[in-house]
């Protein structure tokens, strides 16, 4: 007795075949995996050789009412954070913040002030030192124009406070914003020139003459493009982690969780291919759409640069794009240690990204 025709096993059939060419394209590979290597490779490096950064914070019964306050505000370079108290400790843990300056007066006079530094252990002890350098050069302006004999302003207590914190590394950064650099890539491009090149070849076409429903000649190709990017995510994972300590607080629960977050992203970029694929008239009009979608959140999404680097103009712009929300809810997976119900506000935001560009490729997109 013959078999019924399996809808199931041509899927499969595709998916196989899909994937074998996908693997022999050399863009696939340059631009999923070695393009965003390169950058954590060198980031990585980087990252070993410490990075001086001088973000403080001043403590909330701090002195505000003194000529050292005052100064500390308009040194250049000199960063002051201004979050609520519990934030600031967060970021000092983390080693965001180099210290916490406590101004107090100490009630001498020769020295009416006195500086406390309140530091954390994830801070590289070459920014703390650069810190004090610039309150001892700031007090030192002070006592030239108003302590021109012994006395001084301030002293500052050489004894730095620590508390507990964990390294933040640059690669605990620049990492996930490669794997959604990549995902996004290989969701737009990928998917816009496979189907592209599908209805062009007539290779749809001739599907159509085989008892294959349209929705599997869809998943069947998805689903090869869903299993080469999840790969590469376990591979720039691994390097990353392995190679330059890539932080996963809570180990293999992290990196399944991370895994999750991928596929949901990965789902929604490839919404965008589909809809590219669909309003391209020709070969050569693809990269033109598909960088409209992806250059823009390749440079404000938080894959290069923190979003908080931009302007305040630019900001409400940077946290509109999905790949912001991406990059947002894995930092705070992989380091802060977060499951994915914590990151319900981001997945919620990729979630109607998700409705929103499928309900357009679905009325965009074209078989023939």
């Amino acid at each position: 007795m013959q078999k019924g025709y399996s809808q199931f096993t041509a899927m499969l059939a595709i998916t196989k075949a899909s994937l074998r060419s996908i693997f022999r394209s050399p863009s696939a590979v340059i631009f999923s995996i070695a393009f965003p290597m390169v950058f954590i490779l060198v980031f990585g490096f980087l990252g070993n050789g410490g990075k001086v950064a001088v973000n403080v914070a001043f403590s909330p019964n701090s002195d505000t009412a003194n000529p050292l306050y005052t100064t500390l505000k308009n040194v250049a370079g000199f960063k002051i954070i201004q979050k609520d108290p519990q934030r600031i400790q967060e970021e000092l843990e983390k080693g965001r913040i180099t210290a916490l300056v406590n101004i107090q007066p100490s009630g001498q006079a020769n020295a009416p002030y006195t500086i406390n530094l309140v530091s954390s252990a994830a801070v590289n002890p070459q920014n703390i030192a650069v810190l004090q350098s610039i309150l001892n050069a700031v007090i030192a302006g002070i006592n030239q124009q108003n302590y021109p004999g012994n006395p001084t302003i301030a002293l500052i207590n050489k004894e730095v406070k620590k508390v507990p914190g964990r390294v933040y590394r640059t690669i605990d950064f620049i990492l996930p914003g490669q794997l959604g650099f990549s995902l996004l890539s290989a969701g737009v491009f990928g998917v816009a020139f496979l189907f592209f090149n599908l209805r062009q070849q007539l290779v749809l076409k001739r599907f159509f003459a085989t008892p294959i429903r349209r929705s599997y000649i869809v998943l069947g190709e998805a689903l090869s493009r869903v299993i080469f990017q999840m790969f590469t995510a376990v591979i720039i994972i691994g390097v990353g982690y392995f190679a330059f300590h890539f932080t996963l607080v809570n180990g293999l629960i992290t990196f399944m969780n991370i895994m999750v977050l991928s596929f949901v992203a990965l789902l929604l970029f490839m919404g965008f291919g589909f809809i590219v694929s669909s309003v391209a008239k020709t070969e050569s009009t693809i990269p033109p759409f598909a960088n409209m979608i992806t250059l823009p959140q390749f440079l404000l999404a938080g894959t290069f640069f923190p979003v908080e680097s931009f302007p305040g103009w630019l900001q409400p712009i940077c946290n509109i794009l999905p790949l912001t929300h991406f990059n947002n809810a894995m930092r705070n997976i992989a380091f802060e240690g977060m499951g994915l119900w914590d990151t319900s506000k981001e997945l919620g935001i990729l979630g109607l990204w998700i409705v929103v560009v499928y309900v357009v490729a679905f009325k965009t997109f074209k078989w023939e």
